[in-house]
């Protein structure tokens, strides 16, 4: 027992002089807070503060775009909101940890057209709006003591993407602080070439800088923690010296024994600590997660992780978040990939444009398979990136590689979708796609290589990369497959409902192209367009995309049973009603689905008129029955899209539809007839949140009568007030038809609403009072901050 203490205060100790040896050697400050912000131009900003009324304060990240009026001269592409200019400011002086040390800045994204100042000296342009961009901030830095004065001018004028990308500084800023010999931003590379159930081999190569004045003598360790924290493995101390100035990439390998595989089913992480010594002192410690797995796409079984065919049950996902806009914090994405985790989802694309890294930290946790996608147009089509191409992409494409290399999640680099060079007869397009397909394989060469082609495109054009996504095609991906069988397919665009015909794409024909992914190997799978609605390529009054199987506020909407039933083993049945005149924003023709909703309202003059009634099921068999009365059994099987049609007259009450598998009653959904809104259902998703000035509370605003029964078919305005250690985050409904996102008070959408609030850096508590209109009782949430 005395032992066994020994070692565990052993451990303890070690644990704690590593967390030491951290925050003594690197640290990473957050730089989000105390910026201000003014929507005006001029060249004074970049050494001389705003004066009083020309600025606003804000904190990061930071959309300006997204709080502006709406005008459709600027087109739906970007939802009807106006290109401009802005400043950013911030006055900082660093802490006394930072004397004598190298201080970067990073973002993690400005849209776009960035230049950055500070002090006066300009640290570099930025066109391109998605990437990470890193600055050496130290030689131009005050003495300690005095302030130092940053300025950022970001630029969305000239032409800007077909969906809406925001503007502003809209992710996070970090400073990064470090010794003068010390790991490189995104300095460490970690591959697993040998993987099996006894070993994994784990090779990893460092980016070693040295800043100093002079040759330097360094030891590099490198260590491999598991969940607990525990060490596993490391390998011998490599030494080398480094010249004044100078940087090396150092290869070193460690093996695993008995290694957890990475997968969605099991996402097991583990840590690589890269020790940095010079002189016998630890001068840098860096960590980098990564997991342990293999990724192939092959031309017959599609995509194998870990040497076990998987099928990509996937979605395409913008970066938006409703009327947040592109400033999104870390909760709300957590939350969104919470909700697509239990809907069934294990595989993103993120389209088009590489995702935040605090959104691929958390795939790697959660366990989604991810195409990381570095661009949409590259040269021609009326591009914005157009003007851009030549002199930026290796950068631009590298920053992807380089950030985003060591997540597990990543399993596909796309260089592009669909580019007009597709549909060229000359050799251009091919050779500009095997040009960026020979940097990713001489950059990268771990993860296969896609580009997404549209309807009518080259054969020779789909040949050039390792995996070829299709649009739409399902029908032709067959086709090909057999003129081409060598290549490796996947539906990089899927439509929700409809399926087109090969060389009709709008066949309009009402099998779902899940049904062809799912019933053909080769194709590696197949990612939904679009998962979530998203704001952009918009047709007025509508300020987005509408025909998601999610909307804005991550509500799920009756067209999502059938990938519920398809993409879950658990028996489930669901309802919808056929009802064309619903409310609904059905956007472009292709991508929507027939009109249906989930209540059982309708008014007096419906009585005894004969709905069209879906259940949705992956049972064998459903009952539905109509006020207790059975209207019939039916198999799923004598269906399209394992949707049962009912024809029901209608009467008020309950419709219950009952599952059956092998004869037993496995499942049941029922949806009833709703009253007049008497009351207001609130229920937030975490009643304690961080005191961190980011946390978010997502309070889901849900009208219903005395019953308790939702109410869908009378919409009430409901006005919010949040007072507190909180603000107003935001305030949705789902409907993109909107006049304003800026706003505290809403028309509820289809009896729902969602209010999110997000702390202040302040611990206390934030209270909303929420008022509905015709309900005279007020309603109130109170949320704590820690």
């Amino acid at each position: 027992m005395k032992k066994q203490i020994t070692l565990l205060f052993a451990l303890l100790f070690s644990f704690a002089a590593n967390l030491l040896a951290q925050k003594e050697t690197r640290q990473q400050l957050n730089f989000d807070f105390d910026w201000t912000f003014s929507l005006t131009d001029s060249e004074r900003y970049i050494t001389k503060p705003f004066v009083k009324g020309e600025c606003v304060e804000v904190q990061l990240p930071h959309d300006w775009n997204i709080r502006q009026e709406f005008d459709k001269k600027w087109g739906g592409a970007v939802a009807y909101l106006p290109e401009g200019i802005g400043w950013y400011q911030k006055s900082f002086s660093l802490p006394a940890s930072s004397r004598g040390k190298q201080v970067r800045i990073v973002f993690d994204g400005i849209f776009m057209q960035s230049d950055v100042y500070i002090n006066g000296h300009h640290l570099g342009h930025r066109p391109y709006g998605f990437c990470s961009i890193v600055y050496d901030l130290t030689p131009y830095l005050k003495p300690q003591g005095e302030e130092n004065f940053m300025a950022v001018r970001v630029n969305t004028t000239g032409g800007r993407p077909r969906w809406y990308a925001g503007a502003g500084i809209y992710r996070h800023v970090w400073l990064e602080v470090t010794n003068g010999v010390h790991v490189e931003t995104y300095g460490t590379y970690v591959t697993t070439p040998k993987v099996s159930a006894a070993e994994a081999e784990v090779s990893v190569v460092t980016t070693l800088k040295n800043s100093t004045t002079k040759e330097q003598t360094v030891s590099l360790l490198q260590q491999v923690r598991d969940s607990k924290g525990q060490c596993i493995a490391k390998c011998k101390s490599e030494k080398l010296n480094l010249a004044a100035g100078g940087k090396t990439d150092v290869k070193q390998d460690i093996n695993i024994f008995q290694p957890q595989l990475w997968s969605p089913n099991s996402p097991v992480l583990y840590v690589l600590e890269t020790i940095v010594k010079v002189g016998g002192r630890t001068v840098d410690v860096y960590n980098t997660t990564f997991g342990v797995r293999t990724v192939k796409f092959d031309p017959n079984r599609g995509f194998l992780l870990n040497g076990e065919q998987v099928k990509l049950q996937g979605m395409c996902l913008h970066h938006d978040a409703g009327a947040m806009g592109v400033a999104v914090p870390f909760r709300s994405y957590e939350r969104r990939l919470e909700i697509l985790k239990e809907y069934g989802v294990n595989a993103l694309r993120m389209s088009h444009n590489q995702p935040s890294t605090e959104f691929l930290d958390l795939c790697d946790r959660m366990g989604f398979l991810v195409i990381d996608e570095a661009f949409d147009k590259w040269k021609s089509g009326n591009s914005y990136y157009t003007r851009y191409f030549d002199e930026w992409w290796q950068r631009d494409l590298g920053n992807m590689l380089l950030r985003d290399r060591n997540h597990p999640s990543v399993i596909l680099w796309s260089i592009g979708n669909e580019l007009i060079e597709a549909w060229s007869k000359s050799d251009e397009g091919v050779e500009r796609a095997a040009m960026l397909q020979d940097f990713v394989h001489k950059m990268e060469p771990t993860r296969q290589v896609m580009l997404a082609a549209q309807n009518n495109h080259q054969d020779k054009f789909s040949g050039v990369t390792d995996v070829i996504g299709y649009n739409y095609l399902e029908a032709r991906a067959i086709s090909d497959h057999k003129k081409y069988p060598e290549r490796c397919f996947l539906i990089s665009e899927e439509l929700p409902y409809y399926s087109g015909a090969e060389g009709n794409l709008r066949s309009y024909t009402p099998i779902n192209p899940w049904s062809v992914i799912a019933a053909h190997d080769f194709i590696a799978g197949g990612f939904i367009w679009p998962g979530v609605d998203y704001l952009g390529e918009a047709g007025w009054p509508s300020k987005g995309w509408p025909n998601g199987l999610f909307d804005i506020c991550m509500f799920e909407k009756p067209r999502a049973a059938y990938h519920r039933a398809m993409w879950n083993p658990e028996p489930m049945v669901r309802i919808a009603v056929k009802d064309p005149f619903a409310d609904i924003d059905h956007g472009r023709d292709l991508w929507q689905w027939p009109s249906i909703v989930d209540h059982w309202n309708f008014d007096g003059k419906f009585n005894g008129l004969v709905i069209e009634v879906l259940t949705t099921t992956n049972c064998e068999e459903v009952e539905l029955y109509r006020n207790d009365k059975l209207m019939g059994r039916e198999r799923a099987a004598n269906y399209t899209n394992n949707t049962i049609v009912w024809n029901i007259p209608y009467t008020p009450g309950t419709l219950l539809a009952k599952g059956y598998n092998q004869g037993k009653e496995v499942a049941k959904w029922e949806i009833k007839t709703a009253g007049v809104p008497a009351s207001l259902k609130a229920e937030a998703d975490r009643m304690e949140i961080a005191a961190d000035g980011q946390d978010l509370s997502h309070i889901s605003l849900t009208l219903v009568d005395k019953n308790g029964v939702k109410v869908q078919t009378d919409n009430r305005r409901i006005s919010v007030k949040v007072s507190g250690e909180g603000r107003l985050k935001a305030l949705d409904t789902g409907d993109l038809r909107v006049d304003s996102f800026c706003r505290d008070n809403v028309l509820t959408y289809f009896g729902q609403a969602l209010l999110t609030v997000q702390s202040t850096r302040k611990a206390g508590n934030i209270r909303a009072d929420i008022q509905v209109e015709g309900i005279d009782k007020p309603f109130s949430v109170m949320i704590t901050t820690k």
